[in-house]
């Protein structure tokens, strides 16, 4: 990471990834390997759980809402880490630097 070198490219568009697995997962992007796709857009997902999160942006079903601007998220993680734009408080600190 304080490098900024991944180990695993892929060769068709340059992205890289800490993980093979990760990698493995993107490439599924190149080949259309995704099982899951939303009928209302057309984007697809390699895990229904995601798809699922994802048609939220559909329904309207947004969770989890901002008290400070009003934004909606489907997860609560999402929203804790918007919220770090309001308070300036990052939620990680780097052990090297």
């Amino acid at each position: 990471v304080h490098t900024g070198e991944w180990l695993y490219k892929c060769g068709e568009c340059g992205k890289s990834f800490n993980q093979n697995s990760n990698l493995n997962k993107h490439l599924k992007v190149h080949t259309g390997e995704w099982l899951y796709k939303c009928g209302e857009c057309g984007k697809s997902f390699n895990q229904n759980s995601n798809l699922n999160k994802h048609l939220k942006v559909h329904t309207g079903e947004w969770l989890y809402k901002c008290g400070e601007c009003g934004k909606s998220f489907s997860q609560s993680s999402h929203l804790m880490r918007h919220q770090t734009i309001h308070t300036r408080e990052l939620p990680y600190r780097c052990l090297e630097c």
